[in-house]
């Protein structure tokens, strides 16, 4: 058990038939890819062709923050904030796109655009498992 999956469980509140496990795969996932595109902009910074990379580190930094957000916003998930939930799945899903597409075109060159290109993936298919669940 995760502590996320833990913290889920604990709450006294009635998610409102969200599956749970859905809902904490989803908090997991987007709390890494979180971490990952903040450390793949910083990665990025430090190679010597920073100014070729300058679309990647502002889509990985937004990326950072929406999956940020998104973690933020589902580990308070409840059937009052359902619309919003949505939303912000929603948003994750196309910064998450748009990052992972950025990333794999470096790929080749760059293990760390490969491994955030990745991280992005996995946090895309969690969010449209979660989408089917709302």
């Amino acid at each position: 058990m995760t502590t996320t999956t833990a913290m889920l469980d604990s709450n006294p509140k009635d998610l409102g038939g969200l599956d749970r496990g859905a809902l904490a795969t989803a908090i997991d996932a987007a709390s890494e890819c979180a971490r990952t595109c903040a450390a793949c902009a910083d990665a990025c910074l430090s190679e010597g062709m920073v100014a070729e990379l300058i679309d990647c580190i502002r889509t990985d930094l937004n990326c950072s923050d929406v999956c940020a957000t998104t973690a933020s916003v589902l580990s308070r998930a409840t059937p009052a904030t359902a619309a919003v939930t949505r939303a912000v799945v929603e948003a994750c899903l196309a910064a998450c796109r748009s990052c992972a597409d950025e990333c794999a075109q470096h790929a080749d060159m760059h293990d760390h655009c490969r491994i955030c290109a990745d991280a992005c993936r996995r946090c895309i298919d969690a969010c449209t498992a979660l989408l089917a669940t709302l």
